[in-house]
């Protein structure tokens, strides 16, 4: 019998309130991701990156779907959750303003992780 080898999973969220089901359904995918035992990273680009922020996550509020603040911190806690670095500059940004345990990296950072031996990207 062969072992199978554990995948990780990276989903880079590109929306924030303005495309609300998209990003909710990252946030969702990601925190089902941690529960499959999948290692989870997600990264946030564009107006996404205010669910790295407390007190500035948006808040999705939509029906059937498991509030995004919940889902934020299951990631937070199980996973990992990284900002783009021009996203962040460009918001005045730094990795203080940041959930704790965020952190602030480049595009080559993600294009590592993404060529990674057994990696599946997921992009929204």
């Amino acid at each position: 019998m062969t072992e199978m080898t554990a995948r990780s999973l990276l989903i880079k969220i590109t929306c924030g309130a303005e495309a609300a089901e998209r990003a909710n359904q990252a946030w969702t995918v990601a925190a089902m991701g941690l529960t499959a035992g999948a290692s989870v990273s997600v990264w946030l680009t564009g107006e996404a990156v205010w669910f790295a922020v407390p007190g500035r996550q948006p808040s999705l509020d939509l029906p059937y779907a498991t509030p995004v603040a919940e889902l934020i911190e299951s990631v937070r806690l199980g996973g990992s959750i990284t900002v783009c670095t021009q996203c962040a500059a460009r918001r005045d940004l730094v990795v203080q303003d940041l959930v704790e345990s965020a952190s602030i990296q480049g595009a080559a950072s993600f294009v590592e992780a993404a060529l990674a031996e057994n990696v599946q990207a997921l992009v929204y």
